[in-house]
């Protein structure tokens, strides 16, 4: 399996900065204080790298911005949702949709409400086009989708994403 690599550029302050605030973390952080060596030692020799890699399991956290309901972590800014770690692939209406609700959580809208915050453009707006995007959501974010934790029907309304269940 690949490993996907990412380089950073540092310069000499954001080193330096981040080297304090190495210092000052706890001693049971792992890893800290070989960074904290690491780095210094970069500071130390110009035009040299450092290579950091991930212990394999690890996840990043989520983004600032990320909306977390459970096991299901929704990042606007990179457009990724995953559950349980696992990349969901979604359409951009798809993602769409599911950000409006969970920005919203707990709010209940009507199917036109739905469309009008997600379709900018002048569209036919048509129920059933709504209900088959919920539907292909519900297949792709919820464990059981028969039985949904997520996104939840408001019988005569319409719906709304929950973060209880």
């Amino acid at each position: 399996m690949k490993k996907p690599i990412s380089y950073l550029t540092l310069d000499a302050s954001l080193l330096s900065w981040l080297s304090d605030k190495l210092r000052l973390a706890p001693a049971e952080l792992p890893g800290a204080k070989d960074l904290q060596e690491s780095l210094e030692d970069l500071l130390q020799t110009p035009g040299s790298c450092l290579m950091v890699e991930a212990q394999p399991g690890d996840t990043p956290p989520p983004a600032p911005d990320a909306i977390q309901c459970r096991d299901l972590v929704i990042q606007p800014r990179f457009r990724r949702v995953t559950r349980a770690g696992q990349d969901i692939p979604l359409t951009p209406k798809e993602f769409d949709i599911l950000c409006f609700l969970a920005r919203n959580r707990g709010e209940v809208f009507t199917k036109e409400q739905i469309y009008q915050a997600v379709w900018e453009s002048e569209y036919l707006m048509d129920a059933s086009n709504i209900m088959a995007f919920i539907r292909k959501l519900r297949k792709k974010i919820e464990p059981n989708p028969d039985a949904p934790q997520y996104i939840q029907t408001i019988w005569g309304i319409g719906y709304k994403f929950t973060d209880e269940g």
